[in-house]
């Protein structure tokens, strides 16, 4: 059986533990910091790659739905103004060298701080010996990677949307609209499907740990649910509560802060369930050849 789901209430009990002992909130709040300088590049680099078979208007479109869906219309309009600032064209091929590498830099440091905070998860850290100069250019590389993962995973979408959308009229055209639940599962299987590979690829990628994928994909899948289910919260809440009103200007900024943490809460409970998943079931997780292991970490 691919996976085991005797002892689930001792990993359930083992995870939540362990998250609400690593102080969640406060690595939340520090991935959302990271998150707003990030931002602009790495919208940037995953419309780019998106935007390279669809057109960036349609990626752009998509992108901005998925937004003003989750924080408001607002917040979308204000990410949107970040990404043409971020990505507009520099008078001299010195200038646009410079904006390419600080978009780059930019938009991988989120995953740079992400990954810290896996590594204080699975109890590992950066060997002494094999840190510097080679290291960073390595966290980075491998951040870029899932970078592009992401635009590749945002143009997987948005063929299924195309087709779930043609199947929708061909199922109003041909059938009857009371069909429509059918397609509405298919899309909500699909944004699942989407969302779990993102976050398989996470835990398995970003920490310093040789975790085998079949420690992963359970994990991925809960945190993708609880991620689904937050997401629907949190826009719920926005929508009744609008928390970013009462700061004018700097309303979006608020919006996207909380819902960042927020989310990153959910991340660090699948990546301790992934842990706990796979403590208890398979035994501990080595290192990788670049990390030791670091069983002192806990805050």
């Amino acid at each position: 059986m691919f996976f085991k789901f005797r002892k689930s209430g001792s990993v359930l009990k083992k995870a939540f533990n362990n998250w609400w002992s690593r102080n969640p909130s406060r690595e939340s709040s520090v991935i959302a910091y990271n998150a707003i300088f990030s931002l602009p590049g790495l919208l940037v680099v995953i419309v780019t790659v998106a935007g390279y078979f669809f057109g960036a208007d349609i990626v752009n479109h998509r992108l901005h739905s998925s937004i003003a869906k989750a924080m408001g219309e607002d917040t979308a309009v204000q990410i949107e103004q970040m990404i043409v600032f971020a990505s507009r064209s520099r008078d001299s091929i010195w200038a646009t060298i410079l904006g390419i590498i600080t978009i780059i830099v930019g938009a991988t440091g989120v995953f740079v701080q992400l990954q810290k905070s896996l590594n204080i998860i699975w109890e590992v850290k950066a060997s002494v010996k094999k840190s510097g100069v080679w290291l960073f250019i390595r966290t980075r590389l491998f951040s870029f990677g899932l970078i592009m993962s992401i635009g590749f995973l945002l143009l997987i979408s948005l063929v299924i949307s195309a087709l779930l959308a043609a199947a929708g009229d061909w199922i109003k055209l041909h059938w009857s609209e009371s069909l429509m639940w059918l397609f509405n599962i298919l899309n909500f299987l699909a944004s699942m499907g989407i969302i779990t590979v993102l976050f398989a690829m996470m835990f398995r990628i970003l920490p310093d740990a040789k975790i085998k994928w079949r420690y992963v994909w359970i994990g991925a899948l809960v945190t993708a649910l609880l991620f689904e289910l937050g997401e629907t919260l949190l826009g719920l809440y926005f929508g009744k509560a609008s928390p970013g009103s009462g700061y004018g200007a700097a309303g979006s900024v608020i919006l996207i802060l909380i819902w960042t943490t927020y989310s990153s809460m959910i991340v660090f409970f699948g990546a301790e369930f992934t842990k706990a998943y796979s403590d208890i079931h398979f035994g501990n997780v080595p290192a990788n050849d670049v990390a030791v292991k670091d069983k002192g970490r806990v805050v």
